[in-house]
């Protein structure tokens, strides 16, 4: 298997196709994911990804009370080069009680910048995102901390996560206006049974020239595998849970039909998934949440499986309209 990379959106930053999701690392006794691994176990997956090719890794200050950070850093130091990686982390959610505790303020930005560079070690974070969009705070205040972030070296690009549409775009606007570091990427909800971003945001981000980088590109698991089949983290996972419950059963059909081509094409369901995620232009990197090795080997080789319009339509055919999930 070969890796393959690309630019991400309009930059000049090569990134692998294959973003590794380190919300699977973490202490299991902090924060909200008592199904992640330790740090014994999330080391050799990183290891793996590292050298399957894999330069790109998204975390957040918020996964596993900042111990995902700590994890990833340290992993990174002992197994690669920091200039050959791209390290990707996140801020807004709540990291202590208070006030100013949580939100995009010039504040609470340049506060948890240094706390996310201490805990991963690292001088520089290459892509610093703002996990949602925060309605108590000016958008303008917001794109000027994160663009002063920048120009003090700590961040070499920014991007953005799940928001409307209309605000991503007044986003950009703003930015450009005052002469602000604009947002590179877009870390998006999408996935074979959640497609709503195809209606405004993923046009926009090809227009715009802004790299798209899906989470849960396999929702949550649902694409892997029996629809009936579940494992601890799909039972432990509330949040997961809530993206998904109000369509089982057109999702069921969807996940069925991925089960069908996987068989017809005699390779894991999880490639099928990923490979109609990577087959759309406007995709940089499905974010993959690996707690085995097979789930980074599953990645990279679906990279390689071209899927026909024939069998792209059998995928999309029972989709039905969702309500939007995944911007809380």
């Amino acid at each position: 298997m070969t890796m393959q990379y690309t630019k991400l959106g309009s930059t000049g930053l090569e990134v692998s196709r294959v973003c590794l999701g380190c919300m699977t690392f973490g202490v299991p006794e902090r924060g909200t994911h008592p199904w992640t691994l330790n740090e014994e176990q999330s080391r050799p997956i990183i290891r793996q990804a590292l050298e399957l090719g894999i330069n790109f890794l998204d975390t957040a200050n918020v996964y596993s009370d900042g111990t995902s950070e700590e994890i990833v850093g340290r992993a990174v130091k002992d197994f690669a080069r920091r200039e050959d990686v791209v390290i990707a982390t996140k801020v807004y959610s709540r990291m202590r009680p208070g006030p100013n505790g949580a939100g995009l303020s010039r504040k609470a930005i340049l506060a948890e910048i240094d706390n996310s560079l201490r805990r991963l070690g690292t001088d520089y974070v290459d892509l610093y995102q703002i996990h949602r969009w925060d309605y108590a705070t000016p958008i303008e205040e917001t794109l000027e901390a994160l663009h002063d972030v920048v120009k003090a070296g700590k961040a070499r690009y920014i991007g953005a996560s799940s928001m409307y549409a209309w605000q991503f775009a007044k986003a950009i606007y703003t930015a450009r206006r005052h002469g602000w570091t604009e947002f590179a990427s877009m870390q998006n909800h999408l996935n074979l049974l959640y497609r709503e971003e195809e209606r405004e945001m993923l046009p926009f981000c090809a227009d715009q020239g802004i790299g798209v980088l899906p989470w849960s590109p396999l929702a949550r698991g649902r694409l892997t595998r029996p629809w009936e089949q579940s494992s601890e983290r799909a039972r432990t996972d509330a949040y997961g849970q809530s993206l998904y419950a109000k369509t089982e059963d057109s999702d069921r059909r969807v996940a069925q039909a991925v089960a069908a081509l996987a068989e017809a094409r005699g390779v894991p369901r999880a490639q099928v998934a990923l490979a109609w995620l990577a087959g759309k232009p406007v995709v940089t990197a499905p974010i993959i949440g690996a707690s085995k090795p097979q789930h980074l080997t599953d990645a990279v080789a679906a990279l390689s499986l071209e899927l026909s319009a024939e069998e792209v339509a059998a995928l999309e055919a029972h989709y039905i309209p969702h309500a939007i999930a995944g911007f809380e």
